[in-house]
């Protein structure tokens, strides 16, 4: 497939002429209209919507409560200021000619109250996620950001964060490995391991989280190397899990659906003192599958305490304990290479025993101490253990006539992660010019630990077409550990970045970090003699720089164009051809942007056009030092190769009328192989890397009646799409195997509907799941082929208290 070519700067500016028809220059005897709103504790009032009542001159607060409109006829007026779910204040005045005029406001909720209610579900885009680290709002920010609701997940009933996940343009489920984990890919990268965070800290991905009870997901698209060092270049995934409240609450619900699937949930909240509060989030989830003989079970209890140590300090420690048992699926597999169409969605081929038991325990504790109105420091320590206990067969991989050997695989793995972070944000000024400044530091410990069992991994045949061919075996051999190996990981950053302001309308921002990561030498015990060794593989440290720059320019209070440039680094294995340990690849990325915020804020539109560039992919090295001798050892590389992804994403949501809210949006991406060496092992140049779908589209609209005889109803509707892609693996020159290792998969659509009803503190709602009952598959290279649910129900009953 070519490349396709945007014209970026011509289509900022058509974007520009569409999306402000009316814009002209004001008039000399117009009048300017500022302020600050604040709650009654003091502290400052974002986005708050602040207007002229019955005149379309409206704006939002900024983050530190400030406001201004200009452009005002002289005239008298109502000034409304109004916050979904908060009661609306008004205030009379009059504006004479040329009047540069000053009015406050004074909310009656506390910030506390303030930061809890959500704006509306279809403002997404137009939040500051806490994942930036220095709370800079998001039409100064050039990067690209989403956050999907607790409204959202609530309403959607998301079950997995591949339901949530749904709602963000440019991230896709690329695979399921034998539907033990989900893994996710934007603008043409795997998230991998290193880009979810919870609560601000690393977060591990290899068991599916629990997203039900969470008060939001956020998503920072692009790299965001600058802020957390070693991550991918696509986007970094941060859970934020619900805070405790100083005012007694809580919701008890009970969700049952298709497939024998119940999951009670409990929230209660509340003061245990002036200055302490609790709150205490669990459930239980029991689902059986359509397909046949797979059913998983989980618990999760998430406890949390907020501690205000006097009127500038809070303290807030958060944990969480997920245990999730679920049986070990690599779907229907491939026969021949190829997706078998002929075999039903719900046939099994594992064994009868197979199992995949996690355990994975979260604590953390968050420290935000106001240092002055300007100033604030952020403290965040964390600890995680995750432990894994998995034995399964694997790799269904049959031949043409059906026939596969069933191989097993014993896997006990932990990981234990400590990390801590401090960030300081504030804001001064050098003259005229103001800053927003964060200047910060990380590290963290990592221990991986794994075993390895003395087990015969032979253990039977079967047949995918014809289950009476063989006789199945049912038993369960055992395996004995025999060694266990422990893996050391060390990070460590530091980082600066500067939002400047030169003027209302123009801001740079600049940052820069510093990264280093150094790999221990792995220990490994003997089990069975006591002996200790060291591994074969020598320590490694690397370290690299990480720069951001971008502009931002604001025609309108309420529109931002932006330009940027940040890389991120991909630490690589193999060595050079002087023995030395293989430099970092640094991955280049250029976005451009068009963040739009219209009708006092219910509608938000934005685009954005990116380039990522692996200028120094590792690859196998052409020759060796001589510069003769052609190489062919795979482990001698260096970094000649090279990848681009293009693309483009579109956000429109928004919530227009009362009641009414939808989020929609758009992507195309085409990441491809555009350098490589040629030589034997080197990927195809021009071919597409594999698990990328080329475009994608999400939509979802919720209406709940207001008035009326149908007060309390509510209707919803969700559809997404994802195109063609290809699973397998990627060509090589001089593979073994004959033809394409590539798959081709066809595009599918899922479209949900919901229907609800509300009455005072209790709440019904239902949903149909894949209307259309859409058949497709997830693959993970040609061995885990996973069909998505058919058809389905589930529904939720409700009771706040």
């Amino acid at each position: 497939m070519k490349s396709i070519k945007i014209p970026a700067l011509s289509l900022l500016l058509v974007l520009i002429n569409l999306f402000n028809p009316g814009m002209s220059l004001a008039q000399s005897n117009q009048s300017t209209l500022r302020g600050r709103i604040v709650t009654v504790d003091g502290s400052a009032a974002g986005y708050v919507n602040v207007g002229l009542k019955d005149m379309n001159k409206s704006t939002i607060t900024a983050e530190d409560g400030s406001f201004l409109i200009r452009n005002i006829q002289p005239g008298k007026y109502i000034i409304k200021v109004s916050f979904v779910g908060l009661k609306t204040q008004e205030k009379a005045i009059s504006l004479s000619a040329g009047e540069n005029a000053e009015i406050n406001f004074t909310l009656s909720e506390n910030a506390e109250r303030l930061a809890e209610v959500v704006i509306t579900a279809g403002r997404s885009n137009m939040q500051v996620p806490s994942i930036g680290k220095a709370g800079i709002n998001p039409m100064d920010l050039p990067q690209s950001s989403s956050i999907v609701s607790s409204q959202v997940i609530n309403d959607q009933q998301a079950s997995r964060l591949s339901d949530v996940m749904k709602n963000v343009s440019g991230v896709a489920m690329g695979s399921s490995r034998g539907s033990t984990s989900e893994n996710f890919f934007a603008r043409g990268y795997s998230l991998g391991s290193n880009n979810y965070f919870k609560n601000g800290s690393r977060y591990n991905s290899g068991s599916i989280p629990e997203v039900s009870t969470l008060e939001q997901v956020e998503v920072l698209k692009g790299s965001a190397a600058m802020l957390y060092g070693n991550v991918s270049g696509g986007a970094i995934v941060n859970l934020v899990t619900k805070r405790p409240k100083f005012e007694y609450g809580g919701e008890v619900s009970m969700r049952r659906g298709s497939y024998n699937s119940y999951k009670p949930i409990g929230d209660i909240y509340g003061p245990i003192s002036k200055n302490l509060a609790f709150r205490m989030i669990g459930t239980f989830e029991n689902n059986e599958s359509f397909r046949n003989n797979v059913k998983s079970d989980k618990y999760y209890f998430n406890p949390s305490l907020l501690f205000k140590a006097g009127k500038k300090t809070d303290i807030l420690l958060q944990g969480d304990y997920l245990k999730y048992n679920l049986t070990p699926d690599f779907g229907v597999g491939s026969l021949n290479g190829q997706i078998p169409t002929s075999i039903s969605r719900s046939s099994y081929f594992n064994t009868p025993w197979a199992f995949n038991k996690a355990d994975q325990t979260n604590v953390s504790a968050t420290i935000d101490h106001k240092l002055n109105d300007n100033w604030k420091l952020n403290v965040i320590g964390s600890y995680q253990l995750f432990n894994r206990d998995y034995y399964s067969t694997e790799r269904i991989q049959a031949d043409a006539v059906g026939d596969w050997s069933r191989v097993l695989n014993r896997l006990q793995t932990a990981e234990d992660y400590y990390s801590a972070q401090a960030n300081l944000s504030g804001k001064l000024k050098t003259g005229k010019i103001s800053h927003q400044v964060l200047v910060g530091t990380d590290v963290d410990s990592y221990l991986n630990t794994s075993h390895t069992f003395n087990l015969k991994t032979a253990y039977d045949k079967i047949n995918l077409l014809d289950p009476n061919k063989y006789n199945a075996r049912t038993d369960m051999p055992f395996a004995k550990d025999s060694l266990r190996t422990e893996a050391p990981t060390y990070r460590l950053g530091y980082y600066a970045q500067d939002l400047i302001s030169l003027s209302e309308k123009v801001k740079v921002m600049a940052g820069l970090r510093w990264s280093y990561q150094k790999t221990q030498v792995s220990d490994i015990f003997n089990l069975i003699s006591g002996a200790q060794t060291k591994g074969t593989a020598a320590a490694k440290a690397d370290h690299a720089f990480s720069p951001k720059f971008g502009i931002v320019y604001q025609p309108l209070k309420q529109m931002a164009v932006f330009a940027s440039y940040s890389n991120n680094f991909t630490v690589n294995s193999g060595i050079d051809v002087f023995d030395q340990a293989l430099s970092p690849s640094i991955v280049d990325q250029f976005e451009l942007g068009l963040k739009n915020d219209f009708l006092n804020g219910r509608l938000s539109a934005n685009f954005s056009l990116y380039k990522i560039i692996n200028n120094n992919l590792a690859q196998q090295a052409q020759y060796l030092r001589d510069g003769i001798t052609v190489n062919t050892n795979t482990n001698i590389k260096e970094l000649t190769g090279q990848t681009t992804s293009d693309g483009a994403e579109l956000d429109i949501s928004g919530t227009i009328v009362p009641g009414l809210y939808f989020i929609s949006g758009y992507s195309f991406n085409f990441m491809r192989y555009t350098k490589t060496s040629g030589l034997k092992g080197s990927y195809i140049e021009g071919e597409r890397l594999v698990s990328n779908p080329a475009h994608t589209a999400n939509g979802s609209l919720f209406y709940t009646l207001s008035s009326g005889k149908l007060k309390g109803v509510k209707l919803g509707a969700s559809a997404y799409y994802i195109g063609e892609r290809n699973a397998g693996w990627n060509n090589t020159y001089g593979q073994t195997q004959v033809g394409t290792r590539l798959i081709p998969m066809s595009g599918f659509t899922t479209v949900d509907l919901s229907l609800g009803y509300s009455i005072k503190k209790l709440s019904l709602l239902a949903k149909l799941s894949n209307v259309g009952n859409e058949l497709n598959y997830y693959v993970h290279e040609n061995y885990s082929v996973n069909p998505i649910p058919p058809r389905q129900f589930l529904t939720t009953l409700s009771y706040k208290f």
